[in-house]
């Protein structure tokens, strides 16, 4: 009995150890959706501030992380510093941000919205014509997805992320 006992307990302890060890892995995101088979993207396309066309292949071999937002976002206000700083973690050689303003924001508006947030390390990217919104099939915002280095979708979070959060960087450290 003592033996079956200690045995229970020594596979309780393992359960334990071994599911807070998954905790790590993936951060604990209500709407975080990770995909079993990463889906590959085809053409995407963005413009900057100088309504220039950029191409997601510009930023191929890096961890992207696309941030979708707008100016009259509340989540948006309240998580995009943390992404400003998350873009000078050391810690990440490879990491592209592209944040790209889904709402009818002109140029301006943007650049304030930066500069009221003290926003300093991101570009500010367009969606006006909402394409990307459309090909992504946003259903809110902030919406966040995750490319990997083959430029294949692997994760996306709807909703605020806290990007200062340990466990998010340590899990993005995986794919950086």
């Amino acid at each position: 009995m003592k033996l079956l006992t200690f045995k229970f307990i020594l596979i309780f302890i393992y359960l334990i150890s071994s599911s807070s060890s998954y905790a790590i892995q993936q951060p604990n995101l209500k709407n975080l959706i990770i995909h079993k088979d990463p889906i590959k993207l085809e053409k995407i396309n963005f413009k900057n501030i100088n309504n220039e066309t950029i191409n997601l292949n510009e930023f191929e071999n890096s961890l992207i992380i696309i941030n979708f937002w707008a100016t009259w976002c509340a989540p948006c206000i309240e998580e995009m510093p943390s992404l400003n700083r998350l873009k000078t973690n050391p810690i990440f050689t490879n990491l592209q941000i592209i944040p790209i303003n889904v709402g009818r924001d002109n140029v301006e508006k943007s650049k304030n919205f930066y500069k009221k947030l003290k926003i300093n390390n991101l570009e500010i990217y367009f969606d006006k014509d909402v394409e990307l919104a459309n090909k992504f099939l946003l259903r809110g915002l902030p919406t966040t997805v995750f490319i990997n280095k083959k430029g294949e979708e692997f994760a996306r979070v709807i909703g605020f992320v806290n990007f200062d959060d340990n466990k998010i960087i340590k899990w993005l450290q995986k794919y950086d």
